[in-house]
């Protein structure tokens, strides 16, 4: 999912041309992801691995995403009011992937003070040195295996029980600037269904500044969206994929800027 920290390198890109948007990844980085197996460890509740997490997330990490959302795009939220019908339990948070950097810091800024555990590809925990911190940063990498996979669905019904906020962005790959909604599966909404849970969404849009090349986000959050329980379980997850699919759809039709111009490629004719 999200590449949670890259290093930053300005995309001076005009055009990019696509030929699968539930498979094209358009991010710069390039970076050779570590195996997660049934070794890794995805909850720490020693005093020292909580006083780490509190050190990067709160002291190093907040006023870094609030300078950076603030400084470089100049983010303004619409909508924020709608976490408080939820501001007792736990709830995942769904958002478009236009951003490698700052697809990492914007949600930790969208619901503060809350915590927030962001599903990503493992790449984000294999750096030489940012792979060491990521985790204590809120990152939760996919797993490989079976074993893994228990071990991370147990994670995320630990944050979820502790009222914390679970980010998934369902489309996976960072188009940078893009300003659609892309198809995207309705996998990842199994886990607000097994564990009944509300979802909101954040939609980014992008707005031509005056005095700046760099545009400026604006986000809309939408929600709470709950499972309808009286579907079978694979129409349910359908469902409240298409719900917020349209959800995001409408509000990405609010941005004015096109940073990137995106152009499917013509497949070949025989």
């Amino acid at each position: 999912m999200a590449y949670f920290l890259e290093v930053s390198v300005t995309d001076k890109r005009k055009v990019i041309y696509y030929s699968d948007e539930l498979h094209d990844e358009f991010s710069i980085a390039q970076i050779t992801p570590r195996k997660i197996d049934a070794d890794y460890v995805y909850i720490h509740d020693s005093l020292f691995k909580r006083f780490t997490h509190f050190f990067w997330y709160r002291i190093v990490a907040t006023p870094i995403a609030f300078l950076y959302i603030k400084l470089v795009f100049h983010q303004k939220t619409i909508g924020r009011k709608a976490f408080k019908t939820c501001k007792n339990q736990g709830y995942f948070l769904y958002g478009n992937h236009t951003q490698d950097i700052g697809d990492a810091f914007n949600p930790h800024f969208l619901n503060f003070p809350r915590n927030d555990y962001i599903i990503v590809h493992p790449n984000n925990v294999s750096m030489p040195w940012l792979g060491k911190v990521t985790p204590s940063l809120g990152a939760l990498p996919l797993p490989d295996d079976k074993e893994a996979y228990r071990h991370f669905n147990d994670a995320i019904d630990t944050h979820i029980h502790r009222k914390h906020t679970v980010v998934i962005y369902p489309e996976a790959h960072i188009w940078p600037y893009f300003t659609g909604i892309r198809n995207f599966p309705d996998t990842s909404f199994a886990y607000p269904i097994r564990l009944n849970a509300p979802v909101f969404c954040f939609t980014n849009t992008y707005h031509k500044r005056r005095f700046s090349k760099q545009p400026k986000i604006i986000t809309y959050i939408d929600g709470p969206f709950y499972p309808d329980m009286n579907m079978p379980p694979r129409a349910r997850r359908k469902d409240l994929r298409d719900r917020v699919h349209e959800t995001m759809t409408m509000r990405a039709k609010n941005s004015t800027h096109v940073q990137i111009q995106y152009i499917k490629r013509e497949e070949p004719h025989d």
